[in-house]
């Protein structure tokens, strides 16, 4: 809090002064050149004055004003070299993918295609050790996705989840194979 007689500065203006009063949240200063003027306290700072310089020289760390002024090391822009990724196999079970044409399926040998589709992935993926598929079976009314996940239940070495949103949005379903040491 300010006290009469300190010497104090305004905040955000290049106004200096002294306390005459203090009134609550209130301070009356006389500015250097004569005015007297009112500010809330939060818009005050008090300032040291000159007798007090030695005090202020000694609370200066000399080391911490090197480090800021120290000129930064130039960042290297060498790119480091990532293991080549190996993209993850994406199977399609939508119908159009499947077959020519569809004319003359049934939704039974439609989904059943699809399922056996699967299936071979499956197999196929466990036997070359492939540790993780994707599935994409669009949303739908969901009989394709309810019947992956019970295929995929049948596996004890296979964990699935829904596949990355940004990606696939919520049509797709990611298979992890867990590969037993041979």
């Amino acid at each position: 809090m300010f006290n009469k007689g300190d010497k104090v500065a305004v905040l955000d203006e290049a106004i200096n002064g002294v306390v005459l009063t203090v009134k609550g949240q209130e301070v009356t200063i006389e500015t250097e050149d004569g005015f007297v003027m009112n500010f809330a306290a939060n818009e005050l700072v008090k300032t040291n004055d000159s007798t007090n310089l030695m005090d202020t020289i000694k609370r200066i760390n000399i080391d911490e004003i090197k480090r800021e002024k120290a000129i930064p090391k130039p960042r290297s822009f060498v790119k480091e070299r990532k293991e080549k990724e190996v993209g993850v196999p994406e199977f399609d079970l939508h119908i159009e993918k499947l077959v020519k044409n569809k004319n003359g399926m049934s939704n039974y040998d439609i989904l059943t295609l699809q399922a056996e589709t699967a299936q071979r992935h499956i197999e196929f993926a466990i036997r070359n050790r492939i540790p993780k598929i994707v599935f994409i079976h669009g949303v739908g009314e969901g009989v394709l996705k309810a019947e992956l996940d019970f295929l995929l239940g049948r596996y004890d070495n296979i964990d699935f989840q829904e596949a990355n949103y940004q990606k696939y949005g919520q049509g797709a379903t990611e298979v992890y194979i867990k590969q037993s040491k041979k």
